[in-house]
């Protein structure tokens, strides 16, 4: 019974871990995220996220077709209770060169934020701008952060009601200065599969809540407002994913996107036969044709 339970199990993480690989690969490949002679420096929290991602890259590493190097980074911020030796242990056990930044970005982000509200948006941004900064000095050219399909949706919808602007997650980033290339290996990756892949292969998982910081009760909205979606209408998180691939920007509004101002119209070429010239609407199914034809657009 033991023996049957953990065949399956096998059976269950070997299959899933494929599909996570395929969808890691296809993403960097899409978007030429890992080029030969590349050093990724992997950003680790912790959290089942990154450990996936890591797990996936060196995966990646012995079966592809090019040569790069991978470099695991923790950054200790200080907070009480942090397990310090959990992620050091754990890495040591993978083989994997790794690094840990110490820098007590904790105590800034207490001085900086109010009792009781969220800290999340500043220990982000001090976070980011201390590892943006450490890639340089490990000479790494690629910063590999574990968001997946889920974060990127989410974002855009968290740019959209909160921010007023059409904007998400890109799979891959050039920083502001122009000294950084940031990728998203998992971009296709759904949290869900990740959550059990996580549990199958049994992370030492830290959690995000150490600080005590509230949970940022926008995005907690934003995923309870998909997942219901979701639930109702199966694979509509699939369809937005598709649509942030699929952008036309004649079709929306913003002047800097797309010149509406200079819009011409053009009758040189021959005319086209119009579906409702002549009598061509005949009957109920001409016109559908007609409608959808004077629509589409």
């Amino acid at each position: 019974m033991i023996d049957t339970h953990a065949r399956q199990t096998q059976l269950a993480l070997t299959k899933l871990q494929k599909r996570l690989r395929h969808q890691v690969g296809k993403a960097i490949a899409d978007y030429q995220m890992i080029e030969e002679g590349d050093k990724i420096m992997v950003c680790l929290s912790g959290g089942k996220d990154s450990y996936a991602m890591l797990d996936i890259l060196m995966a990646l590493q012995k079966s592809a077709p090019i040569q790069f190097e991978l470099v695991a980074v923790n950054m200790d911020q200080k907070q009480p209770g942090f397990p310090e030796d959990v992620l050091p242990a754990y890495l040591a056990s993978l083989g994997v060169p790794y690094k840990i930044i110490e820098k007590d970005t904790y105590s800034v982000v207490k001085e900086k934020i109010p009792e009781g509200k969220t800290t999340c948006g500043l220990c982000s941004r001090l976070r980011r701008g201390t590892l943006y900064s450490f890639a340089e000095d490990v000479g790494a050219n690629k910063i590999a952060l574990g968001h997946h399909r889920d974060d990127m949706i989410e974002t855009l919808f968290l740019n959209m009601f909160y921010g007023a602007s059409l904007k998400a997650m890109p799979p891959k980033l050039l920083s502001d200065n122009q000294r950084n290339v940031v990728i998203r290996p998992m971009a296709y990756c759904r949290e869900s599969e990740l959550q059990t892949f996580a549990e199958l292969r049994q992370y030492p998982i830290i959690p995000c809540n150490l600080c005590g910081s509230q949970e940022n009760l926008q995005r907690q909205a934003v995923k309870k407002m998909l997942a219901d979606w979701e639930l109702e209408f199966p694979g509509r998180s699939s369809s937005i994913f598709g649509a942030m691939q699929n952008i036309s920007p004649s079709q929306l509004a913003d002047n800097t996107q797309f010149d509406f101002k200079q819009l011409n119209i053009n009758r040189e070429a021959e005319r086209p036969a119009y579906p409702f010239e002549e009598g061509r609407i005949k009957d109920g199914e001409d016109a559908l044709h007609f409608i959808n034809a004077v629509t589409v657009n």
